[in-house]
């Protein structure tokens, strides 16, 4: 290259740099390039290129695994327990907040706070016994502070007693309560009293007097009241109740019960009554004195010391280790015309306990020993058997065993016994030692058996007696050698009760001649032709009403159920699948179909076509007649047939025996 001449690229020679700047470099070439006249020409315009989106070089989804740390790390329990308790403190600061500011709004506006004087700042004490003698005069102290800012005028104390407090100068004057006048009370004032009454209750009963003072303010016509309530118990009654009474007994033996009502004050109690509740089972025979209504006796007025005695007599039923409790209540009336104890001064329960009698006794009808209600057809023989056993730890001596009939009326001359007599005067069976020897002497535990039977009446002398029954009480009686060797008479009683079963009856008829839809068809009847018969249920009672009876008959596949019947209101279907009909009866009356009266009745038509293999014969029409029911005197469930109903329809007028037979 010629000297001095520069070269286009020295220009761009690297420097002798250590590190070579290779962009600073490609910047100067540049600018001698363009500013080179030799050089600016080759300068050419590159055409643009246009451009492109790059691919990014790293994914858009980027995730990075960090080790989790630790909850304690993060936010400690401690911090978030903490959050919770300030939390909820914030929300209590708060509610208190805003239910005082309502308090006290509403006291300040509405309530106490917006009167001049407040039911708090009067003080009422009331001072006394804690203890107080039932009937006797007690005092009490009642004092009031008035400690508002302003007076109390026209104030009055009152005082209301419990029930039954009398007036402790009068004590048969009844004081409900008491009102004491006190003026105005001044702020800061004070009245104070003794206050004096009777009071009455039972002994360990706790009773409260409730202490009122009403006043006014002034320039106001309303009424204010502050009130207090003191509390006593009673420590003795004015009245003390005795029972002289076995506390073990034998159903149906008498016991009596001598009740005492003794005075245990110092004053008078005034217009006393007394009143016993008896329990179920307990029949009264008698009352000494008589009672001035049911239970309630009125034994006036008591002195100290004084004693006033009720005797009750009577007999008590149950089963052994029954228990029966007796209530006595002795106490006073608010008003002569009470009819009932208004304050009870005293009670007792007395306990009775119903043990084995000396001498067990069970009936047994026909041989069933269940206890009730027996039941026995019109005319059936009822034999009775009268078991015994000494249940004593003694012998029984003497010892006699009656039977008595009540009730129904039946014929003496059927009545027979082997080892009894009967009595036809009083209708008793009796036995003794003369008609059986073993009664003059029963040692412990001896049994024994004493029989006797009856014929119940027939149907037509039942026809006007409504729920028949036969009573047969039996009574024994006998005596035992007591610890002081003194004969003691003993009893013991048991009963049983006979029903006479109601004489219901089903009869089931045909009818051709009769028939009430009419008939059709050769008579008699014809192989291969169709007759039409009608069958008519019949039913009749005697004493006593069947509830929920149903009448059931099946007719055969050769007989055809025509959809017809009478009355036309009466609940009778039929079942297709088996060939059932039934005839809901429902209730059938006592006397139905007796005395003249009409039986009960339905009837149905039928149609047979005999076959060929019947021909001489006289095929079933109806059969499995049957009727079920419920007798409502002796709850027992009764049932009856009738015969089967077949082509030989006797009884239907203007029929023959020449026609119950099939012919060709």
């Amino acid at each position: 290259m010629p000297e001095g001449k520069e070269h286009p690229f020295d220009g761009l020679q690297p420097p002798k740099d250590d590190k070579p700047d290779f962009e600073h470099e490609k910047i100067e070439r540049l600018q001698r390039a363009m500013y080179s006249r030799s050089l600016s020409p080759n300068i050419k315009d590159k055409p643009r290129r246009e451009l492109e989106e790059l691919p990014p070089q790293v994914g858009e989804d980027w995730t990075h695994h960090e080790r989790k740390l630790e909850s304690s790390l993060i936010a400690p329990r401690t911090i978030g327990l903490t959050r919770y308790i300030l939390r909820a403190v914030i929300i209590a600061a708060i509610t208190f907040f805003v239910g005082a500011l309502a308090f006290f709004g509403y006291y300040f506006f509405f309530g106490a706070g917006s009167t001049p004087a407040s039911p708090g700042n009067i003080d009422i004490s009331v001072s006394g016994p804690l203890q107080v003698q039932s009937g006797e005069p007690t005092e009490l102290q009642v004092a009031v502070v008035n400690r508002n800012r302003v007076a109390l005028e026209l104030a009055d104390l009152v005082i209301t007693y419990p029930k039954g407090t009398r007036s402790p100068t009068d004590h048969a004057t009844d004081l409900p309560s008491q009102r004491i006048s006190l003026g105005t009370i001044e702020p800061g004032g004070r009245r104070q009293g003794t206050v004096s009454a009777v009071f009455s209750g039972i002994e360990g009963d706790r009773a409260g007097i409730k202490v009122e003072l009403e006043y006014r303010l002034q320039n106001s016509s309303a009424i204010f009241v502050s009130s207090t309530d003191y509390l006593m118990t009673f420590a003795s009654s004015p009245l003390t109740l005795s029972i002289e009474g076995n506390s073990e007994t034998i159903a149906g033996q008498p016991i009596e019960f001598k009740v005492t009502v003794a005075s245990n004050t110092d004053a008078p109690v005034k217009d006393v009554l007394f009143t016993a509740n008896l329990p179920f089972g307990f029949t009264v025979i008698s009352n000494d004195p008589k009672p001035q209504a049911g239970n309630l006796w009125t034994l006036g007025d008591i002195n100290p010391g004084q004693k006033k005695v009720v005797t009750i007599r009577g007999t008590i039923s149950g089963e052994t280790g029954d228990e029966r409790i007796f209530r006595f209540t002795a106490g006073t009336r608010t008003t002569p015309q009470d009819k009932a104890i208004s304050t009870v001064l005293t009670d007792y329960a007395h306990h009775l306990t119903v043990s084995n009698p000396f001498l067990g006794l069970a009936i047994l009808i026909n041989k069933d020993a269940s206890q009730g209600t027996a039941v026995a057809g019109p005319g059936e023989v009822v034999n009775v058997s009268v078991t015994y056993q000494n249940n004593l730890s003694a012998p029984i001596t003497d010892a006699v065993v009656v039977a008595q009939l009540s009730g129904l009326d039946i014929d003496g001359a059927t009545v027979k016994s082997n080892d009894g007599f009967y009595r036809s005067s009083d209708k008793v069976v009796l036995w003794d030692k003369t008609t059986e020897p073993a009664l003059a002497n029963l040692s412990t535990g001896e049994k024994g058996s004493l029989n006797f039977s009856f014929l119940m009446p027939a149907s037509e002398d039942l026809k006007d007696v409504r729920d028949p029954k036969l009573t047969i009480t039996v009574k024994a009686a006998g005596k035992r050698i007591s610890e002081t060797n003194v004969p003691e008479t003993l009893q013991a009683t048991a009963v049983q009760s006979v029903r006479a079963a109601s004489d219901l009856q089903l009869i089931a008829q045909g009818l051709y001649y009769s028939n009430p839809f009419g008939s059709s068809g050769p008579m008699p009847p014809k192989a291969n032709s169709e007759t039409t018969y009608a069958i008519v249920f019949s039913l009749t009672n005697t004493t006593n009403e069947i509830q929920n009876s149903v009448v059931k008959a099946t007719l055969p596949a050769y007989v055809r159920w025509t959809g017809i019947y009478s009355p036309s209101g009466a609940d009778i279907t039929f079942n297709q699948n088996d060939g059932t009909v039934t005839w809901k009866v429902g209730t059938i009356d006592a006397n139905v179909g007796v005395n003249g009266s009409l039986p009960k009745q339905a009837a149905i038509a039928i149609g047979i076509t005999p076959s060929t293999s019947q021909i001489g014969q006289q095929p079933v029409l109806v059969k499995s007649i049957t009727l079920t029911g419920k007798d409502s005197a002796t709850s027992l469930n009764v049932s009856r047939t009738a015969d089967d109903v077949t082509t030989n329809i006797i009884g239907d007028q203007g029929f023959l025996p020449s026609n119950a037979t099939v012919v060709k």
